[in-house]
């Protein structure tokens, strides 16, 4: 029987991605989590709805099927005026 709530490592180990990138994650309240104590534990397949329209618009970047909206290199703020 697989564990309802995880842990950041857990969760991390599920996902493949490191645990720092988690952490940063619930932070900025991009994935759900619930306190258990003093204890962030996920819900796996809450955690997979929520990241998954972020995985559709990497995606499409990654196809070429969006637009690129920014300047790159820098060239942004080399044109920038100065103060």
């Amino acid at each position: 029987m697989k564990k309802e709530l995880l842990t950041v490592k857990e969760l991390a180990a599920e996902l493949r991605m490191s645990p720092k990138s988690i952490q940063r994650a619930y932070r900025k309240e991009e994935i759900p989590m619930q306190w258990l104590g003093r204890m962030a534990r996920f819900n796996l397949a809450k955690v997979q709805r929520a990241m998954e329209p972020n995985g559709r618009i990497r995606m499409r970047r990654l196809n070429g099927n969006s637009k690129q909206e920014r300047a790159t290199g820098g060239a942004q703020r080399r044109n920038a005026p100065r103060r």
